[in-house]
């Protein structure tokens, strides 16, 4: 059995988008790409590998989430502005240099 890529980036972790320049909030992980070959094929110009990890991110600014490949995320985000996105108090709590904490799910 192949060993899964190891992420780069984590939960929680504030990054930014390498070709747009966005800020975004990890808010989950795939070891590989997951998702329909129609929307690859909508990304696909940029050629991002589906073998290494893939990351659901809350888009600073916006209501929409994305998902975007390892290769395409920065982790250095110089500002100390808090993510604005209306799912962020559904999963954290705030953190504080670039990163959030999960909030604890009631049993």
């Amino acid at each position: 059995m192949a060993e899964l890529p190891q992420a780069r980036f984590s939960i929680g972790q504030v990054v930014r988008h390498r070709m747009f320049g966005y800020r975004g909030l990890i808010f989950d992980v795939d070891p590989f790409f997951f998702n329909t070959e129609t929307w690859y094929e909508s990304v696909k110009a940029s050629r991002p590998p589906k073998d290494s990890p893939w990351y659901h991110v809350m888009v600073d600014g916006a209501d929409h989430v994305t998902f975007v490949a390892e290769r395409n995320l920065i982790a250095s985000d110089d500002s100390a502005s808090p993510i604005r996105h209306p799912l962020v108090p559904e999963f954290f709590r705030n953190g504080q240099y670039g990163s959030y904490h999960l909030r604890t799910l009631p049993n």
